[in-house]
Order: C-alpha cells, then sequence, then structure tokens
C-alpha cells in the first residue's frame, strides 16, 4: 500500500477499507504516521495507489435447519470464538435435579427436597459427565439437549464426590440422535485460552465463557473437601455451569466444578488426568473406586538445622514423616521422623514438590493420587542417616470421621429416648456455615485430626435425648462420645446395638465422655422405647442399615437352629 498526499483528490470510495484496516491493525507504521494529528492529514486528502484489502481466510461450520444441512461460511478471525459453541451444541447439555438431603439431627427424615440445575457432556459410550453436586442426594434427574423443549430421565450411574464427577445414562435412543461426544485432551499450558460452556443462572439458554490459564495446582475440591489438582482460569463460574466442558481447540481440557468466594473471574475446572481416573475405575471396576492416598502426615524441610538433625546430606532434600495412618500400608514400612527424599524414582523438594512441565512445581500428592488401587509406589527413605527403599502398596483410605456422607441415610439407633449416632462431619454441618466454631470443640477436633486404629470404627456419640421419665436428668450429657456398654469398649453402631439388644443383666450402664455414665433398668427402658418413638412419630428405633444387619443374624441363627 502506497499513501501519497494529494489535496485536491477526494477519494471517498476507499474511507470504509481504510477505516477497516486500521481497525484491524492493517496499516504499517507509516501508515499510521500519515493518518496522526501531527500532519492534520484528514482521510478527504490521502489518496490509496495498489492497495488490496487484506484477505480473510473462512472455516466452515454446519447447522441443522429444519431436515436441511445448511454450512456457513466464517472469518477465520472469528471461527476460534465460535467453534466451543460448534462442539457444544452437538454435546452439552442441561441437567435437572431434584434431591433432598437427610437431617442429620434428625436422622429418621429427610430435609425438603429442591431443585437445581447443571450442566453436562457426552462422553464415549452414551454416557454424561457432570460434576457429583450437581447430582448429590438426587431423587429424580432430568437431562434436555440443545434446542430441544423435551427432557428425559436420567438415572446415575458411578458418581465420586471426593473428584466432584458423576456420570449419567439415558435409556431413551431418542434422546441420543444428533448428539455427538467429546474428547478429553490434556493439560494446558498457562495463558492458554479455554471457553467455558453450559448453562448458568440468568438464562435457560447455552452460554460461553472465555478466559486464560492461570495456575495449574493440587486445590482444595470444596464437595468432596479432598486436595485434588485443578485448573485456575480467570473466567467466571456462576452456579449452572457446574459439570459443563472447559475447550481447548477440539478438545475438552477440563470441567467446571466451584469457583473462589469473595473473588471476580476466578473459576476452576477439573483437568483431565482426574477425569480418566474416575472413568478409568469406574470402566474397570463398574463402580467408582476412590483415589489412593499413602496415609501421611509430612513436614517440610526447609529448616538447615532440622536437615542436619536428622542426619540429611547437604545435597538430599525430602519431607519429615510426622504421623501416619494406621490403615495404610506405609504404617508396615514407614516410621515417625523418617525422610522421604523420593517417590517412584521422582525427587521431592524441601517443601515436599516434585517438577512438573515447564518450570513448575507441583506437590507429590499429585503423584500418588494418579495411581490405581492396590498398585505399589518405590519410596525412597531416610532413616538414622541411613537409606533405604521400600515398596508401598496404594490404595484409598477412609477417615475416622466420614468426611461426606451423599446419597444415603445416616444411620442411628434410639434406645429408651437416647438417640445414638456416628460422628460424621456432615452432622456438624448441621450446626450452620460456621460449624467449627459452633459445634461441639471436642467432637470438632476428633473429627478433623483423630486417625482411625481399625477398619470398621466409628466414633458414637449420643446425638440427643428424646425426654420421658426413664431417662430424665440424662439431657445435659448429650454430644458426649460412647465409650463403653457394660464394660465392652464400644467399635461402632452396630457393635453398640448388639451389645444393648444381647443385654442379659438387669441393668444397663453406659460410659460417656468425661466419666459421665448413664444408668438404665433394662426391662424399663425397653418397655419406654416404643412409647418415646410413638410419642415423636418415629417409625423405626434404627437405620435401614441396622435393620438389614438384624434380619441377617435372625436368618443366620434361625440357619444353625434347623
Amino acid at each position: 500500500m502506497l499513501c501519497t498526499f494529494r489535496s485536491f483528490s477526494k477519494l471517498s470510495t476507499f474511507r470504509p477499507f481504510l477505516s477497516a484496516s486500521l481497525s484491524a491493525g492493517h496499516l504499517t507504521p507509516f501508515h499510521s504516521l500519515c493518518l496522526s494529528s501531527r500532519f492534520s492529514v484528514s482521510l478527504d486528502s490521502i489518496s490509496l495507489v495498489n492497495w488490496t484489502p487484506p484477505r480473510t481466510s473462512y472455516r466452515l461450520f454446519h447447522s441443522i435447519s429444519g431436515d436441511e444441512e445448511v454450512l456457513h461460511q466464517i472469518p477465520s478471525r472469528h471461527a476460534d470464538a465460535y467453534a466451543p459453541i460448534e462442539l457444544a451444541l452437538d454435546s452439552v447439555v442441561k441437567i435437572f435435579t431434584v434431591s433432598s438431603s437427610p437431617n442429620h439431627f434428625l436422622p429418621w427424615q429427610n430435609k425438603s427436597q429442591k431443585e437445581t440445575m447443571g450442566s453436562g457432556f457426552v462422553i464415549p459410550g452414551q454416557r454424561i459427565l457432570t460434576n457429583a453436586h450437581v447430582v448429590a442426594d438426587h431423587t429424580f434427574v432430568l437431562v434436555r439437549k440443545h434446542g430441544s423443549p423435551t427432557k428425559y430421565r436420567a438415572e446415575v450411574q458411578a458418581v465420586g464426590h471426593e473428584c466432584d464427577l458423576a456420570i449419567l445414562t439415558v435409556e431413551s435412543e431418542e434422546f441420543w440422535d444428533g448428539l455427538h461426544f467429546l474428547e478429553l485432551g490434556d493439560i494446558p499450558l498457562l495463558q492458554e485460552s479455554v471457553a467455558v460452556v453450559g448453562y448458568p443462572q440468568g438464562g435457560d439458554n447455552i452460554s460461553v465463557t472465555k478466559g486464560v490459564v492461570s495456575r495449574v495446582e493440587p486445590t482444595q475440591y470444596v464437595h468432596g473437601a479432598t486436595q485434588l489438582m485443578a485448573i485456575q482460569i480467570d473466567a467466571a463460574i456462576n452456579p449452572g455451569n457446574s459439570g459443563g466442558p472447559a475447550i481447548m481447540g477440539d478438545k475438552v481440557a477440563g470441567v467446571a466444578f466451584q469457583n473462589l468466594s469473595g473473588a471476580e473471574n476466578i473459576g476452576y475446572i477439573i483437568p483431565v488426568p482426574i477425569i480418566k481416573q474416575f472413568i478409568g475405575g469406574v470402566e474397570e471396576s463398574g463402580k467408582y473406586v476412590g483415589f489412593c492416598s499413602l496415609g501421611l502426615s509430612c513436614q517440610p524441610t526447609e529448616n538447615v538445622q532440622l536437615r542436619e538433625h536428622f542426619r540429611m546430606r547437604p545435597e538430599m532434600t525430602g519431607v519429615l514423616v510426622s504421623k501416619i495412618n494406621p490403615l495404610s500400608d506405609a504404617y508396615r514400612v514407614l516410621k515417625k521422623d523418617d525422610i522421604i527424599l523420593a517417590f517412584d524414582g521422582m525427587p521431592l523438594a524441601n517443601d515436599g514438590t516434585v517438577p512438573f512441565r515447564n518450570r513448575e512445581r507441583i506437590t507429590f500428592d499429585h503423584l500418588v493420587s494418579m495411581k490405581k488401587p492396590n498398585e505399589s509406589a518405590q519410596v525412597t527413605i531416610l532413616r538414622d542417616g541411613v537409606e533405604h527403599e521400600v515398596s508401598i502398596t496404594l490404595r484409598p483410605l477412609q477417615a475416622l470421621v466420614p468426611v461426606h456422607q451423599f446419597d444415603k441415610l445416616p444411620s442411628y439407633y434410639i434406645f429408651a429416648g437416647l438417640v445414638f449416632v456416628p460422628l460424621t462431619q456432615p452432622y456438624l454441618h448441621e450446626y450452620g456455615e460456621d460449624w467449627y466454631n459452633t459445634s461441639p470443640r471436642r467432637l470438632c477436633e476428633r473429627a478433623l485430626r483423630e486417625l482411625p486404629k481399625k477398619p470398621t470404627q466409628q466414633l458414637v456419640i449420643l446425638s440427643q435425648v428424646l425426654m420421658d421419665d426413664v431417662n430424665a436428668g440424662y439431657e445435659r450429657l448429650s454430644e458426649l462420645q460412647v465409650k463403653k456398654v457394660n464394660g465392652v469398649e464400644v467399635e461402632n453402631l452396630k457393635h453398640l446395638r448388639r451389645l444393648m439388644e444381647d443385654c442379659s443383666e438387669e441393668s444397663l450402664r453406659i460410659d460417656l465422655d468425661d466419666e459421665r455414665v448413664i444408668g438404665l433398668n433394662y426391662k424399663t427402658a425397653k418397655i419406654a422405647t416404643s412409647r418415646i418413638l410413638m410419642r415423636h412419630r418415629i417409625p423405626s428405633p434404627m437405620s435401614a442399615d441396622l435393620i438389614e444387619e438384624q434380619e441377617a443374624e435372625t436368618e443366620t441363627e434361625l440357619a444353625y437352629s434347623n
């Protein structure tokens, strides 16, 4: 393009082209100079010689109009923005969930049902992937595809609350007509663009929000209260977006699942490695199997004197083992004060991180979580100044106090108006959003810090006292842990039920925390139980799981007697 000054020439014909070129950034610095105010040159005083408008490349996209397939030519500069929409139209669905969560203070009944909405997308095998919290405690699930007024019944095939993922299936073949699955991609690099597609609140149609990747690191998953890898992006993820895909190019880079409260435009997506681990486990075993854990609590060794104390050589780096879960395989081979130097040959830094991609680092917990259940890991440790190589079998571990209890009713047992339940974090959550400060301090500390000693161990507490003459005076003993029944230590709620049901003594003694004791006349208390249940309109003295165990014991006894 040549720029000449001809005050006598008014080529207004070229004005639109020049304006378009300027806005699109096609003018060279010299052209911009010609248009600067310094020379006081207007468009009317510029003529263009041998100017050719910039070429625009096009990409083809198709849509369905009635029974005809229509091809659209879209400029390539807009194609990248349109691509996620094109992919989403045939794969992203809206999910309608009716749910009813249990009342942990009154475990024999549910709370009122509520309706929520979320997003999901089609994956191979005629399945829909979404978030676990979208279908948690569900009683009824419907899905609707884009452009259709019809909702179809869906069933939850598998759900992993730790990783906040779920798989849905739809029996109707009509639903799958015209739908295409999305392929899983890889972890995006920092500053790469992704498009979050879903059905957020504020409208009924599909929505696309673009953002860039800010960081990749283990993050607290709010729904499952676990620490797994997540991708932070600067795109807003609002209620209703949950379960929708984050698309990079023509593949899925992750699943939208939460945002950062109190901040603007900070959202998180579940990365592909977590998704593949979840789907792979479901395909291999037919159900969700969980994510592995070493069962360790470790301390960084960033202090030089601390490293010298444990006889670490200058070239050594690692973390200090401070606590070991007795139910983990690590409890068999590791000891407190061991130094973990490497995991599967990957050296650990003094802050517990390992190399990740290009000049990034990530905590070694991610390497553990990517292991399959019952898979072994080679761990290099330093003990008393001597290096050792040990093999540890990894598997998912359950906390002494369960972090969540979705999709099932809580267990309970009632005797003489005394309501016994196993301690769970959802029980503590009933004290409100500030449950850490408002719930009983001792129960809260045990829920967060205490480790199990046996696989079936539970902390059984006296939840409340349903007042009656038989238990008058015991109402102040609620929220205390049950230690013993007639001198026998209580292992779990089922064990407590057996101890009470099989009591052959005239008096029943229950030992609680703080050396508190409950004494009851067994026959009088048993008679009072049915009276109290009727007064409070409670259908059963025990939860369904305890009833099943009781019936199984009765059948076993009958089989032996015959």
